[in-house]
């Protein structure tokens, strides 16, 4: 099933957020039907540092790429602002579609970004950002790959612009809205109040961010359609991994950590090893 397909349901849909081909393959296995390539966690995990508009256009299209070979499973991939103007946003579109991208999120964000549920953001004018989502619509070769219009304008102009700028993204187009970081559960409720009808809604939920935190089953039943946990991988793998490495650096030795991790066998048969090998054998010439 598409992701435009899953969207039209009355149901709510989970995608948990990846960042590289390893994460999304075991969020599959998980049985998750969507996912989300996170900006922000592309660039704490490979370049180790914020969500500060570091990560550039090529290396999100990369990762897509690797993602996309590995799992057949919907994408959803974070754009950031387009990485520029209209025409910017027109190439990132054409590339990320093409590397596999089931969804594009866009957002209004000025340059350079930052994470949505950081302070001190700038926005770019709501007829730019009109224009950015008509670029990107022109630039896509499939209606079944969705534009997700963003907007930030929450925590910068206030609730009721925020919702007047998704409106106008609606009207010019975009396939899914996404208001960024409302600040309480009454302005999670008024966001499906007032675009709930328009289009499907996407809500983020941040561990420690500006939105109050909830269920995908409550958010499900206010009106959202599709809930992202963007960076939760990456928080729940950093505190793994520094719990790792401090045992490590006191004992010398992985043996206190052992029952926390994977051994050499049950990493591979994750990965899929011994299937692989097989199917490297079935290509084999009887001469060796």
């Amino acid at each position: 099933m598409s992701l435009k397909s899953r969207l039209a349901e009355d149901r709510v849909l989970v995608a948990p957020g990846v960042y590289d081909a390893l994460t999304a393959s075991i969020a599959t296995d998980a049985g998750f039907e969507a996912l989300y390539l996170s900006g922000a966690a592309i660039a704490y995990t490979r370049l180790g540092r914020p969500d500060i508009g570091l990560v550039s256009m090529s290396e999100v299209a990369e990762t897509v790429t690797l993602v996309r070979d590995r799992v057949a499973t919907p994408l959803v991939v974070d754009a950031d602002n387009g990485y520029g103007n209209a025409l910017n946003v027109e190439r990132t579109v054409r590339l990320f579609e093409r590397a596999g991208a089931s969804a594009i999120q866009l957002e209004d964000q000025s340059y350079p970004k930052r994470c949505g549920h950081l302070q001190d953001k700038t926005l770019i004018g709501k007829e730019d950002m009109v224009g950015k989502i008509r670029a990107a619509l022109d630039a896509r070769l499939s209606p079944e790959t969705l534009i997700v219009a963003r907007t930030d304008a929450v925590a910068v102009e206030g609730f009721e612009r925020a919702i007047e700028r998704a409106q106008a993204y609606a009207e010019a187009g975009a396939d899914v809205l996404f208001v960024e970081a409302p600040r309480s559960a009454n302005q999670l409720a008024a966001v499906t109040k007032a675009l709930g009808t328009q289009r499907p809604l996407v809500a983020n939920m941040v561990e420690g961010g500006d939105t109050p935190l909830a269920s995908a089953a409550d958010l499900g039943a206010l009106g959202f359609r599709l809930v992202i946990f963007p960076g939760g991988i990456v928080r729940a793998l950093a505190h793994t991994a520094k719990a790792y490495y401090a045992s490590l650096a006191e004992a010398g030795t992985n043996a206190p950590f052992s029952e926390r991790m994977f051994d050499f066998g049950e990493l591979n048969a994750l990965i899929g090893t011994p299937e692989m090998l097989a199917r490297g054998r079935a290509y084999e010439g009887s001469d060796r």
